[in-house]
């Protein structure tokens, strides 16, 4: 059985009278790469925050490496390294300056590794922090915690300002570190990056963890998307069972199904079906599946 690296047990955490984290009950083994989903506000800083021990959980008990996050912060930090969204540097140092004092920090960074990871990220170490861009400040972080291999990765909307070609780096770097049996746990909102290098994906909505599991366990959140080309006028399915979303344009239907598809096929055999297509929902569409329209009337807590 797989050493157990985060877990959660009837965490939560309440402000005032809301509720920004319920109940979170959560199990990260060694090696894995979890996606942590949600909107802005959905509670996923605040399990971050609990994790890291810096603010106190109103109830149950987070642990990291079977240590208690609370009473054995600086512990656990020693075999971890966290990237917030944000990053907060000092602006008067060198990037280079600044990769040592965080080298120093995690107590140990692999040199070589270190220098590799500069090179991926087209970073220019000889600048003033603050000269930096966004993106680049937040490459000083991510660089150091990938170059200290530490046993836990927390990441944090790690890729915040970056260019698609350095989230490729990114990812690159995740895929490596759970090659060599690092845990990463990733809180993101862009699911592309979550769907490329996560194991399991955790939604959270409104503070509660409302699903988890691989993609392929999450497939029934989405319907089945199905777009057929007609010789002539599509037929009328939009009776049929488990068919919703109908659009018709021209001699071309677009639907999607809940369920069997078995009947549509029925429906639209002899019909003059000249194309069929049909494909498994994205992460994007299981979220939105999840969320919907709904969370823009939410009432949460900013995470």
């Amino acid at each position: 059985m797989s050493e157990v690296v985060i877990r959660a047990d009837r965490l939560g955490k309440r402000y005032g009278r809301a509720d920004a984290l319920r109940d979170l009950e959560l199990e990260v083994p060694r090696g894995e790469v979890l996606g942590y989903l949600g909107p802005n506000g959905a509670g996923k800083t605040t399990t971050i925050r609990l994790f890291l021990g810096l603010i106190q959980p109103t109830s149950g008990r987070a642990e990291l490496f079977g240590l208690d996050a609370q009473r054995d912060a600086v512990r656990i930090h020693r075999k971890m390294a966290y990237v917030p969204g944000e990053a907060s540097l000092w602006p008067s140092l060198t990037g280079a300056e600044t990769l040592h004092l965080l080298g120093r920090v995690h107590g140990e960074v692999d040199d070589a590794y270190l220098r590799e990871l500069v090179e991926l990220f087209d970073f220019d170490p000889s600048k003033k922090v603050r000269a930096y861009s966004k993106g680049n400040r937040q490459k000083i972080n991510l660089i150091a915690a990938f170059a200290a291999r530490t046993e836990l990765l927390i990441l944090d909307e790690p890729t915040s300002g970056l260019d698609p070609l350095m989230e490729q780096a990114f990812r690159r770097c995740v895929r490596r570190a759970k090659d060599e049996g690092q845990t990463v746990f990733l809180s993101s909102h862009i699911l592309s990056e979550v769907e490329a290098v996560c194991d399991r994906v955790g939604i959270l909505r409104a503070g509660s963890l409302v699903e988890l599991g691989t993609l392929e366990e999450m497939k029934h959140l989405s319907a089945v998307s199905v777009e057929a080309e007609f010789d002539g006028t599509p037929p009328d399915v939009s009776r049929v069972p488990g068919v919703r979303g109908v659009d018709v344009h021209d001699h071309r239907l677009r639907c999607q199904v809940t369920g069997p598809i078995a009947p549509l096929l029925d429906a639209l055999s002899g019909a003059g079906v000249r194309e069929l297509l049909s494909r498994e929902p994205s992460l994007e569409e299981l979220f939105l599946a999840h969320y919907g329209r709904q969370e823009e009337n939410a009432d949460v807590v900013a995470a």
